[in-house]
């Protein structure tokens, strides 16, 4: 049974820091052929893909909104993506999800999510003071 279970959010104060986990299983091919991505979805907003890596290569794609702040990494001895959120303001705030998707490019991120079937339960976030 294929499964993404994502973990690490909370509340967190503007300016501070969060660590999210997506650790995959039941996969029938190696973790590294995945190409695995963190999606945001804000209060009343769409999925939004903010961070992806690549398979087999591990190329990253982010946001405008997030770079120089987020950083994705896979650990492929633990099959875990994370992504390191830091400098954290009230507009990251949301629920953050992560998908799988074999043979793909970073721009995963870039595509519709209703194209996507392999999807974490998410993780909340939210920034506030």
């Amino acid at each position: 049974q294929v499964q993404l279970v994502e973990s690490g959010g909370g509340p967190v104060q503007p300016g501070g820091s969060l660590r999210l986990s997506c650790v995959a299983s039941g996969f029938t091919l190696d973790f590294d052929y995945y190409a695995i991505g963190w999606f945001r979805q804000a209060p009343g907003t769409e999925r939004e893909g903010i961070s992806c890596l690549s398979s087999h290569y591990d190329n990253t794609y982010y946001t405008d909104s997030v770079k120089g702040r987020f950083t994705i990494a896979r650990d492929k001895a633990k099959n875990t993506v994370y992504l390191q959120m830091n400098n954290l303001t009230p507009g990251d705030t949301g629920i953050y999800y992560c998908a799988a998707a074999p043979f793909q490019g970073a721009t995963l991120c870039q595509r519709s999510y209703t194209d996507l079937e392999i999807w974490g339960q998410g993780t909340s976030v939210t920034v506030s003071s």
